[in-house]
């Protein structure tokens, strides 16, 4: 089995824990997360099943898409409702003053990664540090938040929801505790769910319980997504007979006997197929070697992975 299933990852789960619960599903070794969400969080997960667990190192950095719901006049140690409260105050807020503050964080921004949080400092995650009492420097990290939208607001509760579609690495809970930080009153996210991923969406997703239907009835073949899905972004290229061969045996094909695709960039990244339409795998152009060099080969010559 082969390919990647969207799963529909629930609360109170890891992505590991998604990871673990479909290897046991679907009896395959070789399972794949594509982003991790944090426990409390919802959502659109792609998990990469068998020879597809190989492109976890090589996933385009395509825009995710979030809902997240939020809570003015309150901190946390973690900047969710899950953490320790660190103050709470009274505030009344109102939409448009909220409104004012988000082109801060349109758009490029620095964003300083939370102590509870995945990021490593020298070799340790933060996260492990936070629950030691230990709090570290971080360096802030570019960002790129191409939407950020105020979906609804109560005044009279002072909580609302945002949406947001930002780049790979973008914390929502901080953009939470930054608008906090901008209206003077302290902010945590209290909900989020991930609408979109990885060129997948909620419509793509499967309930873990949707999946083991599926899989004991013998059906699950039809909900999973080719590989080459994933790297839907790439331009495509398609290869003669004799270059497949050279190409999936490890070797580079000349750019200037490929048709098909603009190959004029320097470094860019191709998909792949055979005449017969069949991925190979992952191409890169050397425009100074004129060559397309294989970045990763997902097609198999043999009967063995």
């Amino acid at each position: 089995m082969n390919g990647i299933i969207v799963i529909d990852k629930p609360k109170d789960h890891t992505s590991f824990d998604i990871v673990a619960i479909v290897r046991r599903i679907l009896h395959e070794k070789k399972i794949g997360h594509t982003g991790t969400l944090d426990p409390m969080a919802t959502g659109v997960l792609p998990v990469l099943v068998g020879r597809a667990a190989k492109a976890q190192s090589l996933l385009p950095d395509t825009d995710k898409s979030y809902i997240a719901d939020f809570r003015l006049g309150i901190t946390t140690d973690t900047l969710d409702i899950t953490g320790q409260v660190l103050s709470e105050k009274k505030c009344s807020v109102t939409r448009e003053e909220i409104l004012s503050v988000l082109p801060r964080f349109r758009g490029d921004i620095m964003q300083v990664p939370p102590m509870y949080s995945a990021v490593q400092k020298d070799g340790v995650r933060l996260y492990d540090l936070a629950r030691r009492g230990i709090e570290v420097e971080r360096a802030a990290r570019p960002v790129h938040i191409s939407e950020l939208e105020l979906v609804s607001f109560d005044c009279d509760t002072q909580c609302g929801r945002l949406k947001t579609v930002c780049s790979k690495g973008t914390y929502i809970r901080v953009i939470c505790d930054d608008i906090g930080k901008a209206l003077g009153c302290g902010c945590v996210m209290t909900a989020l769910r991930r609408t979109a991923a990885c060129g997948f969406s909620e419509a793509d997703a499967l309930t873990l319980e949707k999946l083991k239907e599926y899989a004991e009835a013998g059906d699950i073949g039809r909900y999973i997504r080719t590989t080459d899905s994933i790297f839907a972004c790439y331009p495509e290229l398609t290869v003669s007979e004799g270059q497949r061969f050279r190409f999936t045996n490890g070797g580079a094909l000349a750019l200037d006997r490929l048709k098909g695709a603009d190959l004029s960039s320097d470094g860019q990244m191709l998909r792949v197929y055979g005449p017969d339409r069949v991925f190979l795998g992952l191409g890169r152009t050397d425009t100074d070697r004129n060559e397309l060099s294989v970045e990763k080969l997902f097609f198999i010559n043999t009967n063995t992975d």
